[in-house]
């Protein structure tokens, strides 16, 4: 359970130094309390104070880290049932299905395929972490080669599956550099693989009948000193797979369950016989509340809006989302095309930008800092007034562009162009649509 700022305080060296950037610890404390400050902050605190604070602190789900590389990434580390709570911190983590019984050439095919499913949006490049190296029953050898083919020859990570012991050792000895979570510890073979996976310090899965059946094996394996675990409570039907997400993340956060308090990992490709029916599962995992969701296959259409979904889920709710500031060209402009303005709040930019790129008039779009503030919002908080927009112009650099003088401002910040005009004399601005569906045609008659 987390501490008040007032328990934290207690455990505080009480200098008032200042040196943490706040004037008393009491204020620090108040501040950790709040997630607002970190501890290694306050340069005088004891060690065991901070093995206190941090034992207390620890979020109810453990983080899990899996793999290695650029697309290492963590699983669990949630602290609330619902996102406007407070935020979810760790995405969902998609991952699809590889048979250890693949042919070299179509295994080097699939993973073209696969590295190419990456999209750019918000600034941030989304795409999938997980290949799960599934046991087809033909011997250690071909599973550990196909899974050191992906470990070695791809940017993927890997979850290893399979109940043979002598198979997940074959495969942890060619792939066990890149951190795979070994999939999984039952009560027929937990001594096994808990001993391996604490060997080689890597993450293991932990499977099932139920969530009852699963805590005597997470208690298990914990004394056996091994604690990056993820949970599977062996449902493959959807409404009781629904209810295991929602009755493990609630024991954990409401309850307290230290021996339920881990990530889990889901399997649409077990619950549905066709990819469309997978990723309506999927997607219902992403938001309740699965760490790892194993889909049979990555194709675009089904990819995609995962990520997006999972995007949104994961954004920060009380952060807006937000678009770098600067100058963005839109079909390759030139230095006669027309230049807009808009703020940086990410809906308005996808908005904009797609409407122009409809239109197919090629521009240069000037998104300025507003706090990720919509347009109307942003002038009425004074994040988008015309002395700002027309200083922003001036240093975006657009001047060195184009040969042209007229900036299309957007109708509802109509009020800023004699501003605006103040600040760019020679200058014309233009008071653009309110709407962004109107831009095609306004675009189409300049």
């Amino acid at each position: 359970m987390a501490l008040t700022g007032i328990q934290i305080f207690k455990l505080l060296p009480k200098t008032n130094c200042k040196e943490c950037g706040v004037p008393t610890c009491l204020a620090f404390a108040m501040n950790l309390a709040s997630g607002k400050a970190e501890l290694d902050s306050c340069p005088y605190v004891s060690d065991e104070a901070k093995e206190q604070l941090a034992e207390a602190s620890a979020p109810p789900i453990r983080p899990v880290a899996l793999g290695k590389g650029v697309r290492k990434t963590t699983t669990g580390g949630e602290t609330v049932l619902y996102r406007h709570e407070k935020t979810f911190f760790n995405p969902t983590i998609l991952a699809a299905t590889v048979s250890s019984d693949i042919d070299a050439a179509e295994l080097d095919k699939t993973l073209k395929i696969y590295n190419a499913f990456q999209y750019e949006r918000v600034g941030l490049n989304l795409r999938p972490e997980l290949l799960v190296v599934k046991d087809a029953g033909n011997g250690a050898e071909a599973f550990a080669t196909v899974a050191g083919k992906i470990a070695k020859e791809s940017e993927f990570n890997l979850v290893l599956m399979t109940q043979d012991i002598d198979v997940m050792k074959a495969g942890v000895e060619t792939a066990g550099f890149k951190r795979p979570l070994l999939y999984a510890a039952t009560a027929d073979n937990a001594d096994e693989m808990g001993a391996l996976a604490k060997d080689n310090d890597l993450p293991l899965a932990v499977k099932a009948d139920s969530v009852e059946a699963l805590q005597p094996l997470t208690e298990k394996l914990t004394g056996m000193g091994l604690k990056d675990l993820v949970l599977d409570p062996g449902s493959r039907e959807i409404k009781q797979a629904l209810e295991d997400q929602v009755a493990i993340r609630r024991a954990a956060l409401k309850a307290s369950n230290k021996a339920l308090g881990f990530p889990t990992i889901t399997f649409p490709c077990e619950m549905a016989s066709n990819l469309d029916m997978e990723t309506l599962i999927a997607g219902m995992m992403v938001a309740k509340y699965g760490g790892i969701v194993v889909m049979s296959d990555f194709t675009s259409e089904s990819l995609f809006p995962l990520l997006l979904e999972r995007l949104n889920i994961y954004t920060d709710p009380q952060r807006p989302m937000t678009v770098t500031e600067g100058i963005f060209e839109i079909g390759n402009p030139d230095e006669n095309s027309p230049v807009l303005v808009t703020t940086n709040f990410a809906l308005t930019y996808f908005i904009v930008s797609g409407e122009i790129e409809a239109s197919k008039v090629p521009a240069w779009l000037l998104i300025k800092d507003s706090e990720g503030l919509s347009v109307l919002t942003a002038w009425a908080a004074g994040k988008f007034g015309g002395d700002d927009v027309g200083m922003f112009v001036k240093k975006s650099g657009i001047m060195d562009k184009v040969k042209h003088t007229e900036l299309i401002i957007p109708g509802y910040a109509a009020a800023i162009a004699g501003d605006i005009e103040e600040e760019l004399p020679g200058w014309t601005i233009t008071v653009g649509p309110r709407e962004a569906a109107h831009l095609p045609a306004f675009l189409k008659s300049k």
